[in-house]
């Protein structure tokens, strides 16, 4: 293993090992954050309220060294209050700018589906192009900008169901489930004493692994992941086959072959490895795709899901030897 992998495997084992303490049954949950965060991309999370998607978000921030905001999307929530505005200083007579809880470095925007599609857009601009315009100036955000935006399954009354261009800003969808009965028995032993995943991480049991800062070198360490060009030819195949699939009414663009890769690469690394293996691609190509595909009414109506129709695809495109 190349020297900067294993540091960069090192740095990564900490950091699952702290969110570990607050996080309880949901390994591949962390691994999925970690990718996005790692990769400099965000995430969609999906999940019923109670699986501790904010608790995640704040943790991560606490260990990784960055600051964390949180968002409550509403029917009536206006760009402006997401990314700031000027407002009059009578003292001095003058405009100052109030920055919005946008400015922030991990953002849990909490249901973004129930906010109007204007806001949602002011939103992703800054997602895209980590730059907010607040009356014809721009700022930038933080360089490790990282947006986590929650869903609920649930209840969809009264929502505003992100576009499919929008969908596609997004690398991955995380979906959080209940744990296991096993660990759901030591969350509830946990939670009648001190050591409940919110008392540890106020108290500060959770200690930071890096500073936002050695962030973006540990990033730059990714470039050392070999994927082989078979792989990088593998992942394009899986993607155009979702095109060609005939559940599928839109699949999947460029945009989710770029993911898959990144995704993979991110994790090899924090697998222990310098290099990709199918199994990295395929273990992510749900995540990568689900949200990006629309299935044809007549397989919806039938029970098809996202997640089956890439499932059958992975068995039928081959795989490199």
């Amino acid at each position: 293993m190349e020297p900067h992998v294993e540091t960069l495997h090192h740095v990564l084992a900490n950091a699952r090992a702290e969110i570990s303490k607050v996080i309880i049954g949901q390994h591949d949950v962390i691994d999925l954050a970690l990718v996005c965060v790692l990769t400099n991309h965000h995430a969609l999370v999906e999940g019923v309220p109670g699986v501790a998607k904010t608790l995640l978000v704040r943790t991560l921030g606490k260990v990784l060294g960055c600051d964390f905001g949180r968002i409550q999307f509403t029917p009536d929530l206006m760009p402006s209050d997401i990314t700031g505005t000027h407002v009059l200083n009578l003292q001095r007579n003058e405009f100052a700018l109030v920055r919005g809880p946008i400015f922030t470095t991990f953002l849990l925007a909490d249901e973004i589906n129930r906010a109007p599609a204007k806001t949602q857009a002011a939103l992703l601009q800054a997602m895209q192009e980590r730059t907010v315009s607040i009356d014809r100036e721009t700022l930038a955000l933080p360089p490790n900008f990282t947006v986590f935006a929650t869903q609920n399954p649930v209840e969809s009354e009264g929502t505003y169901p992100l576009a499919e261009a929008q969908k596609d800003r997004f690398m991955l969808k995380i979906r959080m489930q209940a744990p296991e009965r096993p660990d759901e028995l030591i969350l509830a032993r946990r939670s009648l004493g001190d050591d409940a995943p919110e008392s540890i991480l106020s108290r500060g049991d959770v200690r930071p692994v890096i500073s936002s800062d050695a962030l973006l070198a540990i990033r730059r360490q990714l470039l050392h992941v070999t994927v082989r060009d078979e792989l990088v030819a593998y992942a394009v195949d899986l993607v155009r086959a979702t095109r060609a699939s005939e559940s599928v009414l839109v699949g999947a663009g460029p945009r989710a072959t770029q993911a898959l890769l990144l995704a993979s690469r991110a994790a090899a690394a924090i697998h222990g490895r310098d290099f990709v293996t199918p199994d990295d691609i395929k273990s992510l190509a749900v995540p990568v795709m689900e949200h990006r595909l629309i299935l044809r009414p007549e397989f919806e109506l039938e029970g098809a899901s996202v997640g089956e129709v890439v499932e059958r695809i992975l068995q039928e495109v081959a795989v490199p030897r």
